[in-house]
């Protein structure tokens, strides 16, 4: 395997704490709309997803487009108005996101959210410097397992696929770096190292001062 050039990280379980918002937020959505809504099987089968095949999977049909932009402007409207009071993100992300940058690692986020998102967290999370390149859901890209968002950022760094590294919190993003053929951590914010795991996984722990407590970049760096 070639050497680690780049970093990707996933957003919304693996930069910020936000999964249980959006989990509220379908919560109060369905409420409002009436619909009958198993939040567990609804999450698990959406994490990682693209904005119209969630709203697909939520009414459990093939939405129009149109449809599709009213559910996800109204449930993400919902999802940044809870988050905002409670913005967090996970532990140690901004350390571990400049010592990468100090040792000339490119960094990529690669999500399954939408512009309106991406640029609610980075507006809160006010990350030093900026990601280099962004792959987004709303790009027409599908989401994750397909390895298709990964894929473009890497292709926007300029940085061959096997030499990057994917940051990610879902089984659907670990999945997904391994059809992009990129080697991963599993971040432990939503799940465990055995629903994390795959030959491609080198590493799991619940937070990045864990890795940085590791010594995981100095470690790659040595490799």
């Amino acid at each position: 395997m070639p050497a680690i050039e780049a970093l990707i990280f996933d957003m919304d379980g693996t930069m910020v704490h936000s999964m249980p918002w959006h989990t509220q937020a379908w919560v109060e959505y369905a409420r409002r709309h009436a619909l009958d809504l198993d939040v567990p099987a609804f999450m698990a089968q959406t994490t990682g997803k693209n904005a119209f095949e969630c709203a697909c999977a939520l009414m459990g049909r093939t939405v129009s487009a149109e449809e599709s932009e009213r559910i996800t402007a109204e449930k993400e409207g919902i999802y940044r108005e809870l988050f905002a009071a409670h913005f967090c993100a996970v532990d140690g992300f901004d350390r571990f996101h400049a010592q990468a940058r100090d040792m000339g690692l490119k960094v990529a986020i690669g999500t399954a959210g939408d512009q309106d998102n991406v640029r609610f967290v980075l507006d809160n999370l006010q990350m030093q410097p900026p990601a280099q390149a962004i792959a987004r859901g709303d790009e027409g890209l599908p989401g994750k397992p397909h390895p298709d968002i990964f894929l473009k950022a890497a292709e926007r760094l300029a940085i061959d696929p096997a030499a990057c590294i994917v940051f990610e919190d879902a089984p659907h993003g670990i999945e997904a770096a391994r059809r992009a053929g990129m080697r991963a951590v599993g971040i432990g914010t939503t799940h465990d190292a055995q629903q994390l795991s795959g030959p491609h996984v080198l590493a799991w722990a619940p937070d990045f001062s864990t890795l940085l407590n590791n010594q995981f970049l100095e470690k790659l760096h040595d490799a």
